[in-house]
């Protein structure tokens, strides 16, 4: 695992600024012990993690990201102090959506992402959308 994980490494080691943007993929629940232990090893070195769903593909919605495992890490210092509180609660509803009841309201994650696909189709741009979250739901 060494030269991949050099490799991956060399996006912090960059002299007198700039950056370099390194997009890898990982095959991930395929049953071998190997593949989870380099998926493992690799997680930590990266900042975004995106998650795809095969439940989602299969029933053909798109995109078919996995909003609930996939995130950002710091994304506070991408979004800005008036944006990142919105995105925030914009999970912590989707988690309420999905989530076992009383607290949850038990919706099938298929049906939550709908449910936000439909939401965003209905706005112009992600400023309306962020603006209405909390008012009006999903």
């Amino acid at each position: 695992l060494y030269p991949p994980k050099k490799f991956f490494g060399a996006a912090r080691n960059l002299e007198e600024g700039g950056s370099l943007t390194i997009i890898s993929t990982c095959l991930v629940d395929t049953g071998s012990r190997m593949d989870d232990v380099v998926y493992e090893e690799f997680k930590g070195t990266g900042n975004m993690e995106l998650h795809l769903s095969r439940k989602l593909q299969e029933r053909r919605i798109f995109p078919a990201f996995d909003i609930e495992r996939s995130s950002t890490r710091r994304e506070e210092l991408l979004l800005g102090p008036d944006i990142t509180p919105r995105v925030w609660l914009i999970r912590r509803m989707f988690g309420q959506m999905i989530g076992t009841p009383p607290n949850g309201a038990g919706m099938d994650i298929t049906n939550a992402t709908e449910a936000i696909i439909q939401s965003l189709s209905q706005t112009e741009n992600n400023v309306e959308f962020l603006d209405g979250i909390g008012k009006n739901g999903f």
